[in-house]
């Protein structure tokens, strides 16, 4: 059985306890129904461990959930990036929210912005919702960037790193709660290796693979 992160320890506690008290009290529905909800946070929070693929120029996926899109964008300015592949994948409320690093790289930025909530898989939410977005450098000063955007339900996001950090592939980094999107920016010279549509876990899905540096 997958564990639950930190984060949603207060959330299924907070929910079991009130399941206990109420069933004492004889309030059948009630505790039926936060009985519902400690369950589903408990799924919701769950943290799997991942087995990182250890292939060399292997970027993975920053997010469990749904490709979206694969384009050639420019930017993101804020990034320090001129052009990139952006990599958009949804995660429905049914998906793992725990958020891993693609690649190995120190933190050199940190970016957060407030914004509204509308459905993440719409593409205004990439540029109107609430989003975070880490910039990271590999070894070889090639910069990385992942955002974290709120969706429809999503209220909060969560990071776990501060610049000048240092992220190892597959590290978990942050996490959405209740249902979001994670866009990630390479480099354009990356050859990806996944489709519209398809379904990628964090932290061992291959997006692609960045070229070999001498």
């Amino acid at each position: 059985m997958d564990k639950v992160h930190p984060e949603g320890h207060r959330w299924v506690i907070g929910f079991g306890l009130a399941t206990i008290i109420f069933f004492l009290l004889g309030w059948g529905w009630l505790w039926k129904l936060t009985l519902v909800l400690a369950v589903f946070c408990g799924a919701f929070f769950r943290d799997p461990e991942r087995f990182v693929p250890l292939k060399e120029g292997a970027v993975v996926s920053p997010a469990d959930g749904r490709v979206l899109s694969v384009a050639e964008v420019d930017g993101p300015e804020l990034a320090g990036i001129k052009e990139s592949i952006k990599v958009s994948i949804f995660m429905s409320v049914f998906n793992v929210h725990v958020n891993r690093a693609p690649a190995a790289g120190r933190v050199v930025a940190i970016h957060y912005k407030a914004g509204k909530f509308f459905s993440a898989n719409l593409d205004k939410a990439a540029e109107e919702n609430e989003r975070n977005m880490v910039v990271i450098e590999d070894d070889h000063k090639r910069r990385i960037a992942f955002t974290q955007i709120a969706g429809l339900i999503a209220r909060r996001i969560v990071c776990f790193v501060e610049p000048d950090d240092r992220l190892e592939k597959g590290e978990r980094f942050g996490l959405i709660r209740f249902g979001s999107r994670v866009d990630l920016y390479l480099p354009p010279d990356t050859e990806i290796d996944v489709a519209v549509g398809q379904q990628v876990k964090a932290g061992e899905t291959v997006i692609g693979y960045l070229p070999i540096v001498d």
